[in-house]
């Protein structure tokens, strides 16, 4: 069954010309990817997360930290992109300029086919040298150890940002970008909104964007939204996608 969507979002997706898309953990969550600590199952359990996913963790122990990091990959790659995952790129391909900014690094957005795609927090698909930074798309996914740089022989390391790390200037600055030329800007299963993802929101509504906030329960940003639509993306996205592509008004349409 669809979801009923109300007449003013329909309205405002109707004429919007660019939409901006940030999605959070809750989105992965409904494919059974979790997040940093509700991997922390069985042996991972013993550990806190500072031995884990920080760079001062990595430099004492890095196999300790490379093995973690598979672990959660291994749990990414067995789950499958959501129904959400595969709207947002119907999304893509309807609106002159989309941009889909996410916090998650299963890569799940990539594998559905999404590729207007920020990382904000990097991807588990990928490493890179933790001194040249020189990227590794493929490598011995088999590996206990960590592998040295073709380039300079140094140890590389999962391509996420670790705790205490800071998000890439330019990628930040391309997610501020997108959203201070939003029209419509949607939250999309964000309930907890770390920085710098927490200020875009902000960008957005402060350069007049529709703010749209889909996730089952109340967070920090549900005050401050035009439209909060209290279920999961699942539900909803895909009667997004419907509408926008035939089974509502055209885009040349109002509601």
């Amino acid at each position: 069954m669809s979801y009923e969507l109300p007449p003013r979002l329909l309205n405002r997706l109707a004429h919007a010309q660019r939409v901006t898309v940030l999605t959070g953990a809750g989105l992965a969550a409904e494919c059974g990817v979790p997040n940093a600590r509700g991997a922390q199952t069985g042996s991972w359990a013993e550990y806190d997360l500072i031995e884990l996913a920080t760079p001062q963790a990595f430099l004492r122990n890095p196999r300790l930290v490379w093995g973690w990091y598979a672990f959660r990959r291994g749990l990414a790659e067995r789950a499958t992109p959501s129904p959400a995952h595969y709207a947002l790129v119907d999304l893509e391909q309807h609106f002159p300029a989309f941009s889909l900014i996410t916090q998650t690094i299963d890569g799940l957005h990539w594998r559905a086919g999404s590729r207007d795609l920020l990382e904000l927090n990097g991807s588990l698909n990928r490493v890179r040298c933790y001194e040249c930074s020189t990227l590794c798309l493929s490598w011995d996914t088999e590996s206990h150890e960590p592998l040295p740089c073709a380039h300079c022989g140094a140890w590389l390391r999962p391509d996420v940002v670790l705790y205490g790390e800071g998000v890439s200037s330019q990628l930040l600055r391309q997610a501020q970008l997108a959203a201070e030329h939003a029209d419509v800007f949607l939250i999309i299963g964000a309930s907890e909104l770390a920085q710098p993802a927490a200020t875009l929101p902000l960008i957005a509504r402060r350069a007049g964007a529709y703010l749209v906030e889909v996730n089952r329960d109340e967070t920090a940003m549900s005050v401050l939204v035009d439209e909060r639509l209290a279920d999961t993306a699942t539900a909803v996205l895909p009667s997004v996608a419907e509408w926008l592509m035939g089974n509502g008004l055209s885009r040349e349409g109002a509601v």
